[in-house]
């Protein structure tokens, strides 16, 4: 009897993620498509994932083993067209080690088709935008125009002609769902998927809407609000969720808004704070002297102190990048002390008798 948890290298104990984990692990190893793929093992491990990923059936083989009925039944396995799995395993014909797939898609058409009740969901929008460096830091409103699917106004999204209803879907009879049967190396199994004809809403409109032609969505230009708030820093992104594109019979996807911010020719940003540089001439360094300098809320004075450094930072507080509720970072002035390439003849003697002195 095969001990379906020595094939995958599991304990009797292991958790549901753990049985993923390691099916997941040799799925990759063996896969049939796969340089080096081993395909008998690879059967060999997609019965037991199949088998032990349901807490039912797991029940039923720990009880009475690979007799159980419905377990071990590898004659399917002859038939199957290992094609089936190409949408999920992209790129294992060419060597690729770290493919991801959705086991959910395997396997969940052989067991009652989870995968095709998913709800219906509209598909993302990403776009991009370009701010002034101040609007970055202190936040900013755009109205931007998009085409996109969005629900139709005339029907309201429901496909049907205004003042005629809906009936039962013919196709479905009512139920969103239409059953297949079909044959894997499991055995046969009967498998659900969304009805078609009616989008998994079990009705169908009586009389189309002239509008949107029954669909109950139409692709149109649309503005958005996009708030951008403080501090948002370059590549970000914006999510505004539901404001993507609209999905019949189904919710709408996200809009998100990629930030990008212009660099600014006085100011560099650090985190919270803000950088600028201020070039002073030596004998300010020496002395010291108070400088009128702009910052992004408008000027301010600044006094450099006596013997201050070259690529020295003066700090003014509280006026930086906002930040939390209400906090800011801060300003930091980094000094530049201009060195005279010429002196005067008095100006040599001074800075010589200044050297005398031991300055």
């Amino acid at each position: 009897m095969k001990d379906y948890y020595q094939i995958l290298g599991v304990e009797k104990s292991a958790t549901e993620e753990d049985i993923k984990k390691a099916f997941r692990s040799l799925a990759h190893k063996y896969h049939p498509d796969k340089k080096g793929g081993d395909e008998a093992k690879f059967k060999e491990a997609s019965e037991a994932y199949a088998v032990l990923s349901d807490k039912k059936r797991r029940a039923q083989y720990d009880q009475f083993g690979q007799a159980f009925a419905g377990g071990g039944q590898s004659a399917g396995f002859g038939g199957f067209d290992f094609s089936n799995f190409a949408g999920g395993f992209e790129g294992f014909a060419q060597g690729g080690e770290g493919v991801e797939f959705d086991l959910g898609d395997i396997f969940g058409d052989f067991f009652g088709g989870a995968g095709g009740r998913r709800a219906r969901r509209g598909r993302d929008i990403s776009i991009d935008i370009e701010l002034p460096f101040r609007d970055a830091i202190f936040g900013a409103e755009r109205r931007m125009l998009i085409s996109k699917l969005t629900q139709c106004d005339t029907c309201g999204g429901s496909g049907a002609k205004k003042g005629t209803g809906m009936v039962t879907c013919i196709a479905c009879n009512g139920k969103g769902q239409i059953n297949e049967s079909r044959n894997t190396f499991f055995g046969a199994f009967t498998s659900s998927r969304t009805c078609p004809t009616c989008k998994g809403r079990a009705e169908m409109p009586k009389e189309t809407c002239a509008q949107c032609r029954g669909e109950g969505i139409i692709r149109k230009q649309e503005e958005v609000h996009i708030v951008i708030p403080a501090g948002i820093e370059d590549g970000e992104m914006i999510r505004m969720p539901g404001r993507g594109e609209a999905a019949q019979a189904g919710t709408a996807g996200d809009l998100y808004v990629k930030v990008h911010v212009k660099a600014d020719k006085l100011f560099t940003r650090e985190g919270n704070n803000l950088v600028t540089a201020l070039s002073i001439k030596l004998s300010d360094a020496l002395l010291g002297r108070e400088y009128t300098i702009k910052t992004l809320d408008g000027e301010t004075s600044l006094q450099v102190p006596v013997g201050v450094a070259q690529g020295e930072m003066i700090r003014v507080r509280g006026r930086g990048v906002p930040y939390g509720r209400g906090s800011r970072g801060d300003l930091l002035v980094r000094i530049d002390i201009e060195f005279p390439k010429k002196l005067s003849k008095a100006a040599r003697e001074a800075v010589e008798k200044l050297r005398s002195e031991g300055f």
